[in-house]
């Protein structure tokens, strides 16, 4: 990764670089981590229906549809890190959804219902455990979400941990949805 452009590590834009503005408060998946998020998902996500909340450089979202899903939401509140993420689709030709809005207003007013869930809000925030809270209506039957945040989160029912793990200050999680 270097300022401001992250690489698609894997599928059919691999080594492809997504560009986003500076913005003090995007900090991008780093590879490492992503390389192990896909592994737990297992390498493809074909057809499948996916939602990147707090999107920020479209790293998740983007890698997603590399990898075969059907489409990304991807949810950003910033304006100048929402059009750098249309404009990262455009040059891709993904069938990224960009909406520009606030992560739990648009979970809260969404009728869409999503496979894979990628959630990676600002660290210094309570935003991982009350978008969670608020993610159930939006999941499809054995919905997969994923996870970062600065502590370890215990959202309990309806959500099972199927997998966690640690690099440097970043802890990461994935669980099933379990209605």
């Amino acid at each position: 990764m270097t300022a401001n452009r992250v690489r698609i590590i894997a599928g059919k834009w691999r080594s492809r670089l997504v560009r986003f503005p500076p913005v003090a408060a995007l900090r991008p998946t780093p590879d490492r981590v992503r390389e192990t998020l896909f592994n737990w998902l297992g390498q493809r996500l074909d057809d499948l229906v996916c939602l990147d909340l707090f999107a920020g450089s479209g790293a998740l979202g983007f890698e997603a549809l590399s990898r075969g899903a059907a489409r990304v939401v991807m949810v950003e509140r910033d304006r100048a890190v929402a059009k750098a993420l249309r404009e990262s689709a455009r040059v891709l030709d993904a069938a990224a959804d960009v909406v520009q809005s606030d992560a739990l207003a648009y979970v809260r007013k969404s009728a869409e219902r999503f496979d894979v869930v990628f959630l990676d809000p600002p660290f210094a925030s309570d935003l991982a455990a009350r978008a969670l809270a608020a993610l159930p209506r939006c999941l499809a039957p054995q919905a997969r979400v994923y996870v970062e945040s600065g502590d370890r989160l215990e959202p309990g029912a309806p959500f099972e941990l199927l997998r966690e793990d640690r690099a440097g200050a970043v802890r990461y999680a994935l669980y099933a949805y379990k209605p």
